[in-house]
This record gives structure tokens, sequence and C-alpha cells, in this order.
């Protein structure tokens, strides 16, 4: 197993990102690598003056950065040694099984979507991200970036894409999947939201309960809650600051720290032909260790073969 990190990725690299590097390799076993993409001259210096083994790592030279400024599509092509262009060559060509960054979210998508492609099937590629439950454990809501702007068909493939994770990465069976909306009612919303409802009935890959409202997110209502990536983004970043908040405010509150990004690393793009992870621009070496505890998963899983068999 081959678990692509880019090094160079995140506002705090390349110290968070080699630091979070060792922390992961020490959870790692035998015959799983990290393959680190970034400066590999500058990268062993720094292995070394963390005090970690360089041998215990893979290198990919890949000196130059894509800034969270650029252009996505821009720098992707013009920056073919970067170390997000070269990461996803490497993933296109199977010489890694996953690919984690903290660096530019859209060039992350780019190389995705371009680079690695949508699995037959899927129109589009949706982000995932974590919402805990007040009881325990999480829910999953997407899309959360990807698509500002949904076609109704992409919202009920969104709903099998989040099945299928919530399934095979956190194995719930038969997760139920609510439609974010402003009324539990079949007719209440929008037009894209009262499309929807009835491709998410007909959708025999699912278990649709119906509506929910932004009330019942946190709660046992739904495990997998569908949006298009617009909503999904401004719910994400509300939910964010919870835990700014609290922290803000003195509270220690084992719900609100599971609003902490570090806990679960990064959001995966689901719906692409490998495991493509990004993680917060602001990631720390402890959400760069669980982004790629996260890639691992999602290699053991087969969680892509799945989806592709769900497509076929």
């Amino acid at each position: 197993m081959k678990i692509g990190l880019d090094v160079l990725g995140g506002d705090y690299a390349p110290d968070s990102t080699i630091n979070g590097a060792i922390e992961a390799q020490r959870v790692l076993q035998e015959g799983q690598r990290l393959v680190l993409i970034g400066d590999q001259y500058d990268t062993i210096e720094r292995l070394k003056q963390a005090g970690a083994n360089p041998e215990k790592f893979d290198y990919i030279h890949a000196p130059e950065n894509i800034s969270m400024h650029e252009h996505p599509t821009k720098a992707i092509t013009q920056k073919p040694n970067s170390s997000i262009a070269k990461g996803f060559e490497l993933l296109k060509n199977g010489e890694i099984d996953s690919f984690a960054s903290a660096g530019n979210t859209g060039a992350m998508l780019v190389g995705a979507v371009f680079s690695v492609k949508a699995i037959p099937g899927v129109l589009r590629p949706a982000i995932a991200t974590n919402v805990p439950k007040i009881k325990s454990g999480y829910g999953i809501l997407l899309d959360v970036g990807a698509n500002a702007d949904c076609k109704p068909e992409m919202l009920s493939q969104f709903a099998t894409l989040g099945s299928l994770y919530m399934e095979y990465i956190y194995g719930v069976k038969n997760p139920k999947v609510g439609l974010l909306n402003i009324g539990e009612e079949e007719e209440k919303g929008n037009n894209l939201t009262i499309s929807t409802y009835p491709l998410l009935q007909q959708n025999k890959k699912i278990n649709f309960i119906g509506n929910t409202e932004g009330r019942d997110l946190f709660t046992d209502a739904a495990d997998v809650y569908v949006c298009d990536g617009f909503t999904g983004n401004v719910v994400l970043k509300l939910a964010e600051s919870f835990y700014i908040v609290t922290l803000k405010k003195g509270m220690k509150d084992d719900f609100f720290d599971r609003f902490n990004y570090e806990r679960y690393g990064g959001s995966p793009i689901l719906g692409v032909n490998a495991p493509v992870i990004i993680g917060h621009g602001i990631s720390t070496p402890e959400a760069i260790k669980n982004m790629v505890l996260l890639s691992k998963d999602m290699i053991e899983s087969k969680i892509i073969d799945k989806i592709r068999s769900a497509f076929n």
C-alpha cells in the first residue's frame, strides 16, 4: 500500500505535514508506505532534524508548490513539477494508491476530475464532510463545495455515494438518507429540492427517509444528508465555527470537541477513480496524521470498487 501525501500543501507546511507524516508512520503497519511528495532533499533533512528515520518513507521530488491564491487549472498545467500535479500523475498511473493534500482545494478538485477522472456513470464528484451526532458517532453531509449549482440527478447520485461511504468506511448498514430542506413536507423547498425528492424516492440503492431540516443535522434523524455544494459549504463553515466559539468562551464539551477538524483529518472527494482527500488549509500535524489514516481506511475498504459497482 502506497499512501501519497503532499508535503508542501497547507498554511503550516512543510513542518506540519512532515510532523504529521512521522506520527502517521508510527501507526501504519508493515507494507503500508507513506510517499512524501515535495522537495525531497528538504524533506529528508527535516525528518532527520525531527529525529525520524528517513528510510521509513518513500519520496517523489516535486519542489514547486501551488499556493492557495493561484488559479487551480492554470497552476496544475503550468506547474507539472508541483507537489499536487505530481501527486495526481502518480495516482493516475497507479504508482500510489491514494493522494491527500491540505493545499489548494481548487487544484485538488481539478486534479481529481481531470486527471484521475470521475467513475463512469458519476455525473459530478462530491466532497463529503463529517457531521457529529449528539449521542455518538458521525453522519456525513455532501456536497460541501465541489458543485455550487446542482441538478436533481446529481443530488440523487450524492445520496448513493454518501450511503456507500457510510456503509464501508463507518460500518453503518442501510444508512438513512435525508434531503436537507426548509421543511419536512414533500412539497417544501426550492425547485432543486422539490425535483430531487421523487428521484430519491425512486433510488433503489438508498434508504431515503424524506426531507430533513437544519435542526436535524446533529441528531439520529439521518446518517447521510444531501444538498447542493453551495448550501453544504455554508453549513460546513457554520459548523466549524462552533468549536472555535467554545474555545473562545472557555467551554469544554465532548460534543463540540468533535467539531474539531483535526479529529477526522480531511474530506474525501467521492465519485473519482481513486481515494483523494482534501485537508484543511490550517491543518496541524494531528490533522495530517488523521488524513493519512483516512486514506488508509479508504484503500482497505475498497470503497472505489464498491462505488464502481453501484454505478455500473
